[in-house]
């Protein structure tokens, strides 16, 4: 795909490379809702990860390649669609999208070791080419990944030459910023925290549905993992009263089957809804709609996308303090923190959270402080003068050194 005319204006250029959206996940949404954000500031360029690896080996391969998105890039994004895993021509054509645009800075969002040989291709394009280079976190490593040794180790041995080019990193919570350092030896390679910006491309502006009868209706949103402490819920679910309906929305990775057959086995199961599926943007909105109170019981995370979807709906969540999750909501007027792994106190908590329903609770994240990280960032690493930053009154975070490893 050739690249078009380089434009006249001086902006600083911008190169973000993430998922596509051919494989769907929550990182299809955050690359093209950070490539719109930073357009506003900047002259933004984005190259996509088709085809992450072969679709046998998918853990959602029966959707991949369906259109279940409605998110688009802003005519003002210049997009390369993009990279398969097995490089050729796709990654000769994207480094010629990099020369053409020609960016002051590359920003490479890290979430799986499937993009890995790619990222070092384009970095070292970049690095040749007297590009800087940042990377974004969204976790150390994937958990699943994580649990499989020969992928743990390709990732730890081969992310090293990448990291040993980068510039600055981006981290999206003080807790990743630790575990990073733990992780790997970045010495004083600057880092920022940005903290995720909101998910409200799901929200559509109608009236919630009343619930029926008083029922109390909660929800579980995202894909079915080992880490997402599902079966936690479906626990505590039993326990609760029959003024209680659980909707749980969520495509099975890693055949992690348990919380689908307790569900079924349930005392409670005649309320509770399983739609064991990735689900399209439109019954997103939908089951949010729905749903008076959210409920995350996850047994460790980073991040999570439907958090923040369950924020830009104004929605009660109640959520386990894991991880970089209190920072993300610990802001939010609904946010009711409990014990991971702890069925009897996410009961209680499920309990606390009805007193936050029948009105909109206001989401503390915005799009601007993620754009204001970058900018801190850029100006730290050379690539934006002083005078050139819009939003200096963030918090500046410090930069990784030894005393924090």
């Amino acid at each position: 795909m050739p690249a078009s005319p380089p434009r006249s204006d001086e902006r600083t250029r911008i190169l973000v490379v993430g998922s596509g959206w051919r494989f769907l996940s929550g990182i299809s949404y955050y690359t093209c809702r950070l490539s719109n954000a930073l357009s506003e500031r900047f002259e933004v360029g984005t190259i996509l990860m088709r085809r992450l690896l072969p679709a046998r080996l998918y853990p959602g391969r029966a959707r991949v390649g369906h259109s279940l998105a409605d998110l688009r890039y802003t005519t003002d994004v210049r997009v390369f669609d993009g990279v398969d895993w097995w490089a050729v021509p796709s990654l000769v054509r994207a480094i010629r999208f990099l020369r053409e645009f020609r960016p002051d800075v590359l920003v490479l969002q890290w979430w799986t070791g499937a993009v890995l040989h790619s990222y070092l291709v384009l970095c070292l394009a970049a690095r040749r080419l007297g590009i800087r280079v940042v990377v974004e976190f969204h976790e150390v490593q994937d958990t699943g990944e994580a649990q499989r040794q020969w992928a743990a180790k390709y990732v730890r041995s081969c992310i090293r030459p990448l990291l040993r080019r980068t510039d600055g990193v981006i981290v999206h919570s003080r807790f990743d910023r630790a575990a990073l350092a733990e992780a790997y030896d970045l010495g004083d390679v600057p880092a920022e925290v940005a903290l995720h910006g909101p998910f409200d491309h799901h929200v559509v502006p109608a009236a919630r549905r009343e619930s029926p009868d008083g029922v109390r209706r909660l929800l579980f949103f995202g894909t079915i993992r080992p880490y997402k402490g599902l079966e936690d819920l479906v626990e505590a679910f039993a326990a609760l009263g029959p003024d209680h309906h659980l909707t749980v929305v969520g495509e099975t990775w890693e055949g992690w089957t348990l919380p689908g057959e307790l569900i079924e086995g349930s005392p409670a199961r005649d309320r509770i809804t399983f739609v064991n599926r990735y689900v399209t943007d439109a019954e997103v909105n939908e089951f949010f709609a729905e749903a008076d109170v959210v409920v995350l019981p996850y047994r460790r995370s980073s991040a999570s996308g439907p958090l923040h979807i369950a924020m830009s709906h104004g929605l009660p969540v109640v959520v386990t303090a894991v991880g970089g999750l209190v920072e993300a909501a610990e802001s939010y007027s609904g946010a009711v923190f409990v014990q991971a792994g702890a069925p009897g106190e996410l009961g209680a908590a499920i309990e606390r959270a009805a007193g936050l329903t029948g009105r909109r609770h206001t989401d503390p994240s915005s799009w601007d402080r993620t754009v204001g990280a970058y900018e801190r960032l850029l100006t730290s690493i050379g690539v934006l003068q002083d005078s050139d930053s819009t939003t200096s009154s963030y918090q500046t975070v410090p930069r990784l050194s030894p005393d924090l490893r």
